[in-house]
Protein backbone atom coordinates (compact mmCIF):
# COMPACT_ATOMS: atom_id res chain seq x y z
CA UNK A 1 0.00 0.00 0.00
CA UNK A 2 2.53 2.83 -1.24
CA UNK A 3 -0.37 5.31 -2.13
CA UNK A 4 -1.08 8.02 0.32
CA UNK A 5 -3.76 7.19 2.79
CA UNK A 6 -6.70 9.49 4.73
CA UNK A 7 -7.21 7.41 7.38
CA UNK A 8 -10.08 7.37 10.12
CA UNK A 9 -9.35 6.07 12.94
CA UNK A 10 -12.23 5.62 15.71
CA UNK A 11 -11.66 6.00 19.28
CA UNK A 12 -8.68 7.17 18.94
CA UNK A 13 -8.12 9.51 22.03
CA UNK A 14 -8.52 6.03 24.34
CA UNK A 15 -5.42 3.59 24.66
CA UNK A 16 -4.61 1.75 22.23
CA UNK A 17 -6.03 4.62 19.47
CA UNK A 18 -3.45 7.43 20.53
CA UNK A 19 -0.90 4.54 20.57
CA UNK A 20 -1.66 3.73 16.97
CA UNK A 21 -2.21 7.54 15.89
CA UNK A 22 1.41 8.10 17.33
CA UNK A 23 2.55 5.53 15.35
CA UNK A 24 1.25 6.48 11.97
CA UNK A 25 2.16 9.74 12.09
CA UNK A 26 5.95 8.74 12.66
CA UNK A 27 5.47 5.73 10.18
CA UNK A 28 3.50 7.45 7.21
CA UNK A 29 3.40 11.55 8.12
CA UNK A 30 1.69 11.80 4.73
CA UNK A 31 -0.90 10.01 5.72
CA UNK A 32 -3.92 12.30 6.75
CA UNK A 33 -5.58 10.57 10.17
CA UNK A 34 -9.27 12.10 11.12
CA UNK A 35 -9.38 10.95 14.75
CA UNK A 36 -13.26 11.04 15.42
CA UNK A 37 -13.66 10.47 19.59
CA UNK A 38 -17.09 10.76 21.48
CA UNK A 39 -14.60 11.75 24.47
CA UNK A 40 -16.49 9.15 26.76
CA UNK A 41 -14.67 8.49 30.40
CA UNK A 42 -11.61 7.08 28.86
CA UNK A 43 -11.02 9.49 25.98
CA UNK A 44 -8.17 11.97 26.89
CA UNK A 45 -7.13 14.50 24.15
CA UNK A 46 -4.24 14.89 26.20
CA UNK A 47 -2.68 11.41 24.98
CA UNK A 48 -2.60 13.16 21.63
CA UNK A 49 -1.19 16.71 22.56
CA UNK A 50 2.22 16.64 20.82
CA UNK A 51 0.58 15.98 17.33
CA UNK A 52 -2.68 18.35 17.51
CA UNK A 53 -0.90 21.11 15.52
CA UNK A 54 -0.14 18.75 12.88
CA UNK A 55 -1.39 19.52 9.19
CA UNK A 56 -2.22 16.10 8.50
CA UNK A 57 -3.75 15.37 11.46
CA UNK A 58 -7.54 16.31 12.63
CA UNK A 59 -10.01 15.78 15.66
CA UNK A 60 -13.26 15.39 15.12
CA UNK A 61 -16.25 15.50 18.67
CA UNK A 62 -18.71 12.65 17.91
CA UNK A 63 -20.31 9.38 18.60
CA UNK A 64 -19.80 6.56 16.00
CA UNK A 65 -23.67 5.77 16.47
CA UNK A 66 -24.97 8.95 14.98
CA UNK A 67 -24.96 8.45 10.99
CA UNK A 68 -25.18 12.07 9.48
CA UNK A 69 -21.65 12.71 11.32
CA UNK A 70 -20.06 9.64 9.87
CA UNK A 71 -21.25 9.98 6.83
CA UNK A 72 -20.46 13.60 6.74
CA UNK A 73 -16.71 12.75 7.39
CA UNK A 74 -16.80 10.09 4.88
CA UNK A 75 -17.87 12.27 2.32
CA UNK A 76 -15.70 15.66 3.57
CA UNK A 77 -12.78 13.80 3.77
CA UNK A 78 -12.72 11.16 1.35
CA UNK A 79 -12.20 8.40 3.79
CA UNK A 80 -10.50 5.02 2.35
CA UNK A 81 -8.79 3.85 5.33
CA UNK A 82 -10.93 2.71 8.52
CA UNK A 83 -9.23 1.59 11.62
CA UNK A 84 -12.11 0.81 14.18
CA UNK A 85 -10.87 1.26 18.03
CA UNK A 86 -13.89 2.81 19.39
CA UNK A 87 -15.85 0.64 22.09
CA UNK A 88 -16.95 0.19 25.70
CA UNK A 89 -14.34 -2.51 26.48
CA UNK A 90 -13.90 -2.93 30.37
CA UNK A 91 -15.72 -5.87 31.51
CA UNK A 92 -16.77 -5.30 34.95
CA UNK A 93 -18.54 -2.19 33.60
CA UNK A 94 -20.58 -4.14 31.03
CA UNK A 95 -22.02 -6.05 33.92
CA UNK A 96 -23.56 -3.33 35.89
CA UNK A 97 -24.60 -1.50 32.19
CA UNK A 98 -24.68 -3.70 29.32
CA UNK A 99 -26.58 -1.73 27.35
CA UNK A 100 -23.80 1.09 26.83
CA UNK A 101 -21.81 -1.83 25.22
CA UNK A 102 -24.82 -3.16 23.17
CA UNK A 103 -25.00 0.44 21.64
CA UNK A 104 -21.36 1.84 20.74
CA UNK A 105 -20.45 -2.29 19.97
CA UNK A 106 -22.90 -3.26 18.14
CA UNK A 107 -24.68 0.14 16.83
CA UNK A 108 -21.70 2.01 16.43
CA UNK A 109 -19.60 -0.47 14.27
CA UNK A 110 -23.00 -1.07 11.73
CA UNK A 111 -23.34 2.24 11.70
CA UNK A 112 -19.37 2.81 10.09
CA UNK A 113 -20.20 -0.77 8.23
CA UNK A 114 -22.75 1.36 6.20
CA UNK A 115 -20.86 4.70 5.62
CA UNK A 116 -18.19 2.53 4.17
CA UNK A 117 -20.25 0.50 2.35
CA UNK A 118 -22.30 3.18 0.54
CA UNK A 119 -19.38 5.78 0.09
CA UNK A 120 -16.56 2.88 -1.41
CA UNK A 121 -19.41 1.41 -3.21
CA UNK A 122 -20.27 4.05 -5.41
CA UNK A 123 -17.01 4.33 -5.76
CA UNK A 124 -16.05 7.77 -4.20
CA UNK A 125 -12.80 5.91 -2.78
CA UNK A 126 -9.33 7.86 -3.22
CA UNK A 127 -7.42 4.58 -3.16
CA UNK A 128 -7.32 0.88 -5.78
CA UNK A 129 -8.58 -0.81 -2.50
CA UNK A 130 -9.76 0.98 0.67
CA UNK A 131 -9.65 -1.62 3.96
CA UNK A 132 -12.15 -1.49 6.94
CA UNK A 133 -10.41 -2.96 9.81
CA UNK A 134 -12.13 -3.65 12.74
CA UNK A 135 -10.43 -4.11 16.32
CA UNK A 136 -11.72 -6.80 18.39
CA UNK A 137 -10.64 -9.17 21.21
CA UNK A 138 -9.95 -12.68 21.79
CA UNK A 139 -12.69 -12.94 24.36
CA UNK A 140 -15.18 -13.29 21.75
CA UNK A 141 -13.88 -17.17 21.75
CA UNK A 142 -14.38 -17.89 25.18
CA UNK A 143 -12.43 -19.42 28.11
CA UNK A 144 -9.84 -22.16 27.50
CA UNK A 145 -8.90 -25.08 29.68
CA UNK A 146 -5.35 -25.51 30.83
CA UNK A 147 -4.41 -26.52 27.76
CA UNK A 148 -4.68 -25.12 24.06
CA UNK A 149 -5.05 -21.84 22.14
CA UNK A 150 -7.52 -19.68 20.39
CA UNK A 151 -6.92 -19.98 16.43
CA UNK A 152 -8.73 -17.76 14.28
CA UNK A 153 -11.58 -20.89 13.79
CA UNK A 154 -12.18 -21.07 16.81
CA UNK A 155 -16.02 -21.23 17.62
CA UNK A 156 -17.22 -18.31 19.45
CA UNK A 157 -18.02 -18.55 23.05
CA UNK A 158 -18.90 -15.33 24.71
CA UNK A 159 -19.26 -15.16 28.38
CA UNK A 160 -19.83 -11.35 28.90
CA UNK A 161 -22.25 -8.86 28.01
CA UNK A 162 -19.06 -7.25 26.27
CA UNK A 163 -17.50 -10.11 24.89
CA UNK A 164 -20.61 -11.00 23.72
CA UNK A 165 -21.26 -7.41 22.10
CA UNK A 166 -18.15 -7.38 20.17
CA UNK A 167 -18.53 -11.05 18.62
CA UNK A 168 -21.98 -9.14 17.28
CA UNK A 169 -19.60 -6.70 15.63
CA UNK A 170 -17.24 -8.93 14.46
CA UNK A 171 -20.21 -11.36 12.67
CA UNK A 172 -21.68 -7.82 11.33
CA UNK A 173 -17.96 -7.55 9.90
CA UNK A 174 -17.84 -10.78 8.29
CA UNK A 175 -21.21 -10.43 6.83
CA UNK A 176 -20.26 -7.15 5.20
CA UNK A 177 -17.74 -8.56 3.59
CA UNK A 178 -20.04 -12.11 2.22
CA UNK A 179 -22.95 -9.75 1.28
CA UNK A 180 -21.32 -6.70 -0.09
CA UNK A 181 -17.84 -7.51 -0.95
CA UNK A 182 -16.97 -4.63 1.17
CA UNK A 183 -13.04 -5.22 2.00
CA UNK A 184 -12.94 -5.74 5.71
CA UNK A 185 -10.25 -6.71 7.95
CA UNK A 186 -10.23 -8.24 11.52
CA UNK A 187 -8.15 -8.68 14.85
CA UNK A 188 -8.82 -10.53 17.57
CA UNK A 189 -6.10 -9.39 20.01
CA UNK A 190 -5.28 -10.52 23.66
CA UNK A 191 -4.52 -8.05 26.57
CA UNK A 192 -2.66 -4.69 25.93
CA UNK A 193 -0.92 -3.03 28.41
CA UNK A 194 1.72 0.09 27.87
CA UNK A 195 1.00 3.82 28.21
CA UNK A 196 -1.72 5.69 28.19
CA UNK A 197 -3.78 3.03 29.64
CA UNK A 198 -6.79 4.36 31.21
CA UNK A 199 -6.41 3.25 35.34
CA UNK A 200 -9.23 0.57 35.20
CA UNK A 201 -7.88 -2.00 33.82
CA UNK A 202 -5.43 -4.29 35.55
CA UNK A 203 -1.83 -2.86 35.08
CA UNK A 204 -2.87 0.52 35.56
CA UNK A 205 -4.91 0.11 38.63
CA UNK A 206 -2.14 -2.08 40.57
CA UNK A 207 0.27 1.25 39.92
CA UNK A 208 -1.98 3.40 40.86
CA UNK A 209 -3.52 1.78 44.04
CA UNK A 210 0.15 0.93 44.53
CA UNK A 211 1.79 4.32 44.46
CA UNK A 212 -1.45 5.15 47.04
CA UNK A 213 -0.35 2.85 49.39
CA UNK A 214 -4.00 0.95 48.69
CA UNK A 215 -4.87 -2.40 48.68
CA UNK A 216 -4.80 -4.19 45.13
CA UNK A 217 -7.32 -5.88 44.66
CA UNK A 218 -7.21 -9.85 42.59
CA UNK A 219 -10.20 -11.20 41.34
CA UNK A 220 -10.96 -15.22 42.97
CA UNK A 221 -7.63 -17.02 43.40
CA UNK A 222 -5.82 -14.77 40.92
CA UNK A 223 -4.70 -17.84 38.53
CA UNK A 224 -6.82 -16.82 35.64
CA UNK A 225 -4.78 -16.64 32.78
CA UNK A 226 -3.94 -13.98 29.95
CA UNK A 227 -1.69 -13.35 27.53
CA UNK A 228 -0.39 -10.14 27.65
CA UNK A 229 0.40 -7.74 24.57
CA UNK A 230 2.35 -4.51 24.46
CA UNK A 231 0.55 -1.85 22.96
CA UNK A 232 3.18 -0.96 20.66
CA UNK A 233 3.42 -4.51 19.30
CA UNK A 234 0.03 -4.90 18.45
CA UNK A 235 -0.04 -1.61 16.92
CA UNK A 236 2.94 -2.49 14.67
CA UNK A 237 0.50 -5.75 13.93
CA UNK A 238 -2.37 -3.14 12.73
CA UNK A 239 -0.26 -1.35 10.42
CA UNK A 240 1.18 -5.07 8.80
CA UNK A 241 -2.61 -6.30 8.18
CA UNK A 242 -3.93 -2.71 6.83
CA UNK A 243 -0.58 -3.15 4.25
CA UNK A 244 -0.54 -6.44 3.62
CA UNK A 245 -3.79 -8.32 4.91
CA UNK A 246 -6.56 -9.55 2.58
CA UNK A 247 -10.05 -9.01 2.51
CA UNK A 248 -12.25 -11.19 4.36
CA UNK A 249 -9.38 -12.43 6.83
CA UNK A 250 -9.26 -12.64 11.19
CA UNK A 251 -5.91 -12.04 12.48
CA UNK A 252 -4.90 -13.25 15.75
CA UNK A 253 -2.61 -11.10 17.24
CA UNK A 254 -0.85 -12.45 20.46
CA UNK A 255 2.22 -11.46 22.91
CA UNK A 256 3.22 -14.97 23.48
CA UNK A 257 2.84 -13.95 27.30
CA UNK A 258 0.61 -16.30 29.11
CA UNK A 259 1.26 -14.90 33.07
CA UNK A 260 -1.46 -15.74 35.89
CA UNK A 261 -3.15 -12.45 37.14
CA UNK A 262 -1.38 -12.95 40.59
CA UNK A 263 2.10 -13.00 38.48
CA UNK A 264 1.78 -9.89 36.74
CA UNK A 265 0.73 -8.06 40.42
CA UNK A 266 3.62 -9.77 42.23
CA UNK A 267 5.79 -8.51 39.00
CA UNK A 268 4.25 -4.70 39.10
CA UNK A 269 4.73 -4.76 42.93
CA UNK A 270 8.59 -6.25 42.63
CA UNK A 271 9.46 -3.74 39.88
CA UNK A 272 8.10 -0.60 42.11
CA UNK A 273 10.22 -1.66 45.40
CA UNK A 274 13.27 -2.06 42.82
CA UNK A 275 13.09 1.71 41.35
CA UNK A 276 11.65 3.23 44.23
CA UNK A 277 12.20 1.30 47.77
CA UNK A 278 10.11 -0.17 50.35
CA UNK A 279 6.98 2.30 50.93
CA UNK A 280 6.89 4.16 54.29
CA UNK A 281 5.52 0.94 56.25
CA UNK A 282 8.72 -0.70 55.36
CA UNK A 283 6.70 -3.67 54.15
CA UNK A 284 6.98 -4.86 50.16
CA UNK A 285 4.41 -3.93 48.17
CA UNK A 286 3.15 -7.18 47.58
CA UNK A 287 1.60 -7.06 51.31
CA UNK A 288 -0.98 -4.73 49.80
CA UNK A 289 -2.48 -7.51 47.76
CA UNK A 290 -6.18 -8.40 48.92
CA UNK A 291 -8.25 -11.49 47.28
CA UNK A 292 -11.76 -10.39 46.48
CA UNK A 293 -14.96 -11.97 45.27
CA UNK A 294 -14.60 -12.93 42.08
CA UNK A 295 -16.01 -11.56 38.88
CA UNK A 296 -19.63 -13.02 37.49
CA UNK A 297 -18.70 -15.38 34.26
CA UNK A 298 -15.16 -14.88 34.80
CA UNK A 299 -13.20 -16.35 31.72
CA UNK A 300 -10.50 -18.85 33.32
CA UNK A 301 -7.84 -18.53 30.69
CA UNK A 302 -7.30 -16.94 27.30
CA UNK A 303 -3.89 -17.83 25.00
CA UNK A 304 -4.06 -17.11 21.36
CA UNK A 305 -2.26 -18.74 18.81
CA UNK A 306 -0.82 -15.54 16.47
CA UNK A 307 1.08 -18.16 13.87
CA UNK A 308 -1.27 -17.14 11.02
CA UNK A 309 0.11 -13.22 11.38
CA UNK A 310 3.43 -14.33 11.43
CA UNK A 311 3.52 -16.53 8.64
CA UNK A 312 0.97 -14.51 6.05
CA UNK A 313 2.32 -11.03 7.39
CA UNK A 314 5.70 -11.63 9.33
CA UNK A 315 4.71 -9.98 12.23
CA UNK A 316 5.57 -11.33 15.88
CA UNK A 317 6.04 -9.17 19.06
CA UNK A 318 9.28 -7.84 19.96
CA UNK A 319 8.64 -6.66 23.43
CA UNK A 320 8.96 -9.51 26.38
CA UNK A 321 6.44 -9.07 29.37
CA UNK A 322 9.03 -8.25 31.29
CA UNK A 323 10.75 -5.53 29.03
CA UNK A 324 7.06 -4.58 28.07
CA UNK A 325 6.45 -4.01 32.49
CA UNK A 326 9.48 -1.98 32.94
CA UNK A 327 8.90 0.18 29.84
CA UNK A 328 5.19 0.65 31.40
CA UNK A 329 6.13 1.15 34.65
CA UNK A 330 8.72 4.38 33.94
CA UNK A 331 5.98 6.07 31.57
CA UNK A 332 3.39 5.79 34.72
CA UNK A 333 6.14 7.08 36.63
CA UNK A 334 7.04 9.83 34.27
CA UNK A 335 3.52 10.60 33.95
CA UNK A 336 2.36 10.32 37.48
CA UNK A 337 0.23 14.61 36.86
CA UNK A 338 -1.45 12.52 33.95
CA UNK A 339 -2.70 10.02 36.03
CA UNK A 340 -3.80 12.24 39.21
CA UNK A 341 -6.18 14.49 36.50
CA UNK A 342 -8.03 11.28 35.04
CA UNK A 343 -8.49 9.50 38.29
CA UNK A 344 -11.32 11.54 40.20
CA UNK A 345 -13.16 10.82 43.10
CA UNK A 346 -16.03 9.00 41.53
CA UNK A 347 -14.02 6.65 39.47
CA UNK A 348 -11.99 5.80 42.64
CA UNK A 349 -15.36 5.40 44.42
CA UNK A 350 -16.95 3.29 41.67
CA UNK A 351 -14.10 0.87 41.92
CA UNK A 352 -14.29 0.91 45.65
CA UNK A 353 -17.64 -0.21 45.55
CA UNK A 354 -17.17 -2.80 42.98
CA UNK A 355 -14.56 -4.54 44.76
CA UNK A 356 -16.11 -5.46 47.93
CA UNK A 357 -18.83 -6.69 46.56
Amino acid sequence: MKNRRTVLVTGGCGFIGANFIHLLRNKYPDWRVINLDKLTYAGNLKNLQSISEDENYSFIRGDICDAATVNRIFSAEKIDTVIHFAAESHVDRSITGPADFVQTNIVGTFTLLEAARKFWIEGNSQVKEPCFLHVSTDEVYGSLGETGYFTETTPFDPRSPYSASKASSDHLVNAYFHTYGLPVRITNCSNNYGPYQFPEKLIPLVFNNSMKGKSLPVYGDGKNVRDWLYVKDHCQAIVEVVNKGRSGHCYNIGGNNEKQNIEVVNLICDTLDRKLGLPESGEPRRSQITFVKDRLGHDRRYAIDAAKIKEHLGWEPQVSFEQGIEKTVDWYLANQKWVAEIVDGSYEQYYEEMYSK
